[in-house]
């Protein structure tokens, strides 16, 4: 038996510097938090190999943790033009490190879910943030590189209804459970998996998360177990909040949302002292 809570951030979160508006803030006491509880953070790939019988590993008392949209702010610290500096999640992890050693921790690790497609980047940097080149994928190898951050597929774009273009297959913009066809999966999972490969190669992503949260029947029961060939996931993320154990459905694995399932240190420690 193993139930493991998956925690979900937004590192362009930011509309403060409190922990209930700045994903940073959060990230940072929610270290410490699952530190004092004496619970293990491991990478979500253990998860998952636990799930599909790749691995035997003893996951009780664990969490694992994800990034989702994928910035620059995963990996560099930046100077945020309304709320100043802003250190990385990448840093926040190494400065949980050097105050309470690497022991404290040995496992500890970040699942950075991106977007493919630089167009789109480009266009949500300028339209949804602050316009400082913070889309780039310039990180993601050396995030790669540094055994604490797993780079993983977040969709070619997110459908994201800030892109002035026309969605792929003449979809509705602004909803993932437009995904409803071949093309659309296609274009949206196997393209960008295919891209981000190309950035981060030899690495390959083995991850989907679903954008929004989104998840269709189609996607869920036809498209990503029928086409793995095609895609190359393994798994896929949704936002069930629950924990993931032996039950959970590969193709819609649930995670906790910080900012939406927990909104205080005090809302993830019900939570966390729950999950085991």
């Amino acid at each position: 038996m193993f139930r493991v809570p998956v925690l979900a951030y937004h590192a362009v979160n930011i509309a403060g510097n409190a922990y209930a508006n700045n994903d940073h803030v959060a990230f940072a006491a929610d270290l410490r938090l699952i530190d004092e509880l004496g619970l293990r953070v491991v990478p979500v790939h253990w998860v998952v190999d636990q799930l599909l019988g790749a691995a035997d590993r003893d996951l009780s008392r664990c969490v694992a943790l994800t990034c989702d949209d994928g910035s620059n702010l995963d990996w560099f610290d930046v100077e945020h033009p309304a709320h100043g500096p802003q250190r990385s999640l990448a840093n926040l992890m190494a400065d949980f490190i050097a105050e309470r050693g690497a022991q404290a921790q040995p496992h500890l690790h970040l699942t950075c879910f991106v977007i493919a497609s630089r167009e789109a980047r480009a266009f949500l940097d300028r339209h949804c943030l602050a316009g400082q080149g913070w889309m780039s994928d310039a990180w993601w190898k050396p995030a790669l590189a540094s055994g604490r951050i797993a780079i993983e597929n977040h969709s070619f774009d997110h459908n994201h209804a800030a892109i002035p273009l026309p969605g792929i297959d003449g979809m509705e913009r602004g909803t993932f459970h437009a995904v409803d066809n071949f093309a659309r999966a296609d274009a949206q999972i196997a393209q960008a998996a295919r891209l981000i490969d190309d950035v981060i190669a030899p690495a390959r992503t083995t991850l989907f998360c679903y954008p929004y949260g989104h998840v269709n029947a189609y996607l869920r029961a036809d498209y990503l177990p029928h086409r793995r060939a095609e895609h190359g996931m393994r798994a896929a993320f949704g936002d069930g909040a629950t924990p993931v154990d032996e039950s959970s459905d590969r193709w819609n694995l649930p995670r906790y949302i910080c900012g939406h399932h927990w909104k205080s240190p005090d809302s993830l420690r019900a939570l966390l002292l729950q999950a085991p």
